[in-house]
């Protein structure tokens, strides 16, 4: 088992590594084994602190359950217990959610990253029923809590985290949209017994205010414009920290040229991994959308030019 302290760092939330032919609704093995297991080896040997699958950036919600079932093993067998693992669990359904976790628990993964059931809004009493639940159900099993209101119609109110933290398996957050005072509310709950990962361009100033680290899906374009805002923060070099947050918005499309699915596009352009295409239904995309993701993309390939030399000096460094 992982406590909340030794959750900290960059959570880098993993595509699902997608075949050429994932655009076909008639296609059922769309996961693209070999490069899953090259982008993942890569990008920890790179200095990646801890990674969580099938979110929405990882298509939780389109992917046959053998799908999810080659993924989470093949990421599984490549992490080899280097960094934290969570393998994201989240579906519309809760029997499902018990499928996919029994499953999870075989293979000896760290934990699971989880979201409350979707398809229709929860009362806030059954959303922390669900928690306990599967808490019991899984002790051995630590959870991270996938927060994504957009997507799940949903929002955890900071009260019910005084619920949340009773279960000592609860023990990270992927957080989304609190304002900061609700923040600082939340913090005065769960301060070292859930870590909370805000987004990468909240890094500043929701590290101060107690945030373990962020979560990107742009680290599969490179991660090292985030691992020097990570250690920029620990260091407490804060007005840096602001021009690489600036530096990394960048083009002004904040990493979402489209909204949803496409979220994925700048990474099929980026030179880092092959992360394949956006599975179907997804894949009519305007050529104005394209150019704002080809555009991020070589944005980002800018950066990883700038702030790979100054990550790997810094090691370079510490190792002396």
């Amino acid at each position: 088992m992982i406590s909340a302290s030794e959750l900290n760092g960059v959570l880098g939330m993993m595509p699902a590594f997608a075949t050429p032919d994932a655009t076909d609704v008639r296609a059922t093995e769309t996961i693209a084994v070999d490069n899953l297991k090259e982008g993942v080896d890569k990008i920890i040997k790179d200095g990646i602190h801890n990674i969580a699958t099938t979110g929405t950036y990882g298509e939780c919600y389109n992917l046959l359950f053998d799908e999810f079932k080659t993924l989470a093993a093949a990421t599984v067998e490549t992490v080899k217990k280097r960094v934290p693992l969570f393998i994201g669990c989240t579906s519309s359904n809760p029997r499902e959610v018990i499928q996919k976790m029994n499953f999870v628990k075989e293979l000896g993964a760290d934990g699971v990253l989880l979201g409350v059931p979707y398809y229709e809004t929860l009362h806030v009493q059954d959303a922390v029923k669900f928690y306990h639940d599967i808490a019991d159900l899984f002790p051995t099993l630590n959870i991270v809590v996938y927060h994504n209101p957009d997507n799940h119609k949903f929002t955890i109110p900071v009260a019910a985290f005084k619920e949340l933290i009773k279960k000592s398996n609860i023990i990270g957050m992927k957080d989304s949209h609190r304002t900061t005072q609700a923040f600082m509310n939340l913090q005065k709950i769960v301060r070292g017994k859930i870590s909370v990962f805000v987004n990468q361009t909240q890094l500043y100033p929701y590290f101060e205010m107690g945030a373990a680290g962020c979560w990107s899906t742009e680290v599969w374009m490179g991660p090292w414009p985030i691992l020097y805002l990570v250690d920029l923060m620990k260091r407490g070099e804060t007005q840096t920290a602001i021009e690489v947050i600036d530096d990394i918005i960048g083009d002004g499309s904040g990493g979402k040229p489209v909204p949803g699915a496409g979220n994925k596009r700048p990474a099929e352009f980026a030179d880092y991994c092959k992360v394949g295409p956006t599975r179907v239904p997804f894949v009519t995309f305007p050529e104005a959308e394209l150019a704002k993701a080809k555009r991020r993309a070589a944005h980002w390939m800018k950066l990883n030019e700038k702030y790979r030399p100054l990550v790997e000096a810094a090691r370079s460094r510490s190792a002396a």
